[in-house]
This record gives structure tokens, sequence and C-alpha cells, in this order.
């Protein structure tokens, strides 16, 4: 397995975060990467996806977070759903401006899978942080 791998949105996929399918969607691209055990996506986010004053929604930024965290169970080979997810809104995140999200696994017990994400700027300030549980529904 290479050391990263790019997750381009799927054609055939409807989901609003990550399908290539959902002509509302946002169609994300993470990098997998394989090493730190860790998905990472860099994104300008536009206009379109404001809620405000130039910044984010905040539902756009649990998005983010819950898209990154979600493609963490690939890693396990399995499918999970979110079952909690808390974020914390530490700084306005500015639609103009590119962020680097990131997701990863803190602990698995039984079918629950524990994740951490964050957002971060380009220059490394920490703007939101998130923690989920997923619970595993199949493997794949």
């Amino acid at each position: 397995m290479s050391e990263t791998i790019t997750l381009s949105p799927n054609p055939a996929n409807k989901c609003f975060g990550c399908g290539g399918d959902n002509t509302e969607g946002m169609k994300l691209t993470f990098e997998q990467d394989n090493v730190n055990r860790r998905i990472v996506g860099r994104f300008v986010l536009g206009e379109r996806y404001q809620g405000g004053g130039g910044f984010a929604h905040g539902g756009i930024i649990a998005t983010l977070l819950d898209e990154a965290m979600g493609k963490v169970c690939r890693f396990r080979e399995v499918r999970a759903v979110t079952a909690e997810l808390t974020v914390e809104y530490l700084k306005p995140v500015n639609v103009q401006n590119e962020i680097i999200v990131e997701g990863r696994e803190t602990e698995m017990k039984g079918r629950n899978i524990f994740m951490t994400g964050e957002i971060r700027d380009s220059a490394g300030a920490v703007l939101a942080k998130s923690r989920a549980r997923f619970v595993v529904i199949a493997q794949k």
C-alpha cells in the first residue's frame, strides 16, 4: 500500500460532503495518510459556505470534521455511522483562506470507534476541534 491515497469524490455516491453524484454537495477530496493513520484535506471553502461576515457556517465546520473522521474508518475496513459529534469552535474560519482538516482514531471499544478532528489555518493555528463516536454497522 502506498504512503498516501487520494480520496476523490465517488461519482456514484450522493453524500453531501464527499459524494460526486450530488449537484448541491461539497465534493470534498481528502488524502489517506497510511503512515500516520490519519485523513487530511485542504480546502478554500468560498462564499457559498459562509454563515456571515466572511466566516464559515458552523454546520459546514461540523460537516468537514465529520467527513474527515468518518473516512478514518477506512483503516479498519468497516462502514460506520456517526453516533455522537462534539465540536469546539475556537476561532472563526475565513471562507477565503486555505484550511487543513484532519481526522484520526483515538480508540476502539467493541463496535465503537472514537475519533478526534481539527481544522487549522495555513499557519497551524487550531480553529476548531472535535470528538466523535462512530458505530460500526458492517465490514467492507
